[in-house]
């Protein structure tokens, strides 16, 4: 009897030394030993792993892609423009031993440098590159965060800004800014197209004027066009010649008028002051358009003149 609880008492001491000195180890962690309190240059890899009891002591670390966000960060730009930029980083643990001594929270130390670096690049940036050329400062980011984290034992895999913030009034000047270039270029379309449009214009009317029946046809082409819309007024062209004809023959019909008018004036203050005496041997000539105005100065009886001979 005694013997049979000596040797169960020495499987069950087995059983629990066994059990002290086994532990696990995920596939996506390694593990670090620490053997009286220094670390074994071994590093555990992925699986069941045995440890001295009491003397040893086993750290698991991660070694997945970890993404941390970094909180928005408000600085001024080079250009002297207030943003809010927030950004992200995903790094991993490429040397367990170092990540473990070198830095007392390795995540929480690269998340104070990630927020240092994002305020120091917001600095040397402009906006315009914040906004639409984000890699060159991605890449820089980068760089100023693996300085510190190789000795950490991090990897850097990306550095992106996600978002940047910026003030009411700036988005108002931005987007004023947009309206007024996209109406330059709208002008500068539109411009474009009546200098085409003069052009293929002129070379009509170069062919229209050599056939003068093309004008004709395009014009009833027009009229035709206006009243298929079923329009209740009809516009038809008037020529632009025709207008200048008439303002030219009324104008010279006006100044021979008066003309007229000033002679037959003159006529009649000469004969009424006994200046001219009309020669009977001479033809009078009557003048159409001052008739009217020469009966004013003249009696209603002709006045028998003798001739010169006889007084």
């Amino acid at each position: 009897m005694i013997v049979v609880d000596a040797l169960i008492a020495v499987l069950v001491l087995l059983a629990v030394v066994a059990g002290l000195s086994v532990r696990m180890v995920q596939q996506y962690q390694l593990g670090v030993v620490f053997r009286f309190g220094r670390v074994r240059d071994e590093i555990r890899a992925p699986g069941l792993v045995r440890i001295m009891p009491i003397a040893d002591r086993l750290r698991r670390v991660n070694v997945q892609i970890i993404t941390m966000p970094i909180p928005a960060q408000e600085g001024i730009t080079r250009d002297n423009v207030t943003v809010r930029v927030d950004a992200v980083v995903y790094f991993k643990v490429v040397d367990p031993v170092k990540a473990i001594v070198n830095v007392q929270d390795y995540n929480f130390a690269m998340s104070q440098v990630a927020q240092t670096s994002l305020r120091s690049i917001i600095g040397k940036s402009e906006l315009d590159d914040l906004l639409a050329n984000r890699e060159p400062i991605n890449q820089g980011l980068e760089l100023m965060l693996d300085s510190p984290a190789l000795g950490w034992g991090i990897q850097i895999d990306r550095v992106e800004i996600k978002d940047v913030a910026l003030p009411e009034s700036m988005k108002r000047s931005m987007a004023r800014q947009a309206e007024a270039d996209r109406e330059r270029r709208a002008r500068i379309i539109t411009a474009d197209g009546e200098y085409q449009a003069s052009a293929r214009l002129s070379e009509a009317a170069k062919v229209m004027s050599a056939t003068p029946a093309a004008l004709q046809l395009r014009l009833l082409q027009t009229v035709v066009e206006v009243a298929a819309e079923k329009n209740s007024t009809l516009v038809l062209p008037f020529p632009v010649e025709l207008l200048r004809f008439l303002e030219s023959s009324t104008e010279r019909n006006t100044a021979q008028a008066v003309e007229a008018t000033e002679v037959a004036a003159q006529l009649a203050e000469n004969e009424a002051e006994g200046k001219l005496e009309p020669d009977p041997d001479v033809e009078q000539l009557e003048l159409p358009q001052v008739a009217a105005a020469a009966e004013v100065g003249r009696p209603e009886r002709p006045l028998d003149v003798a001739p010169r001979h006889a007084a």
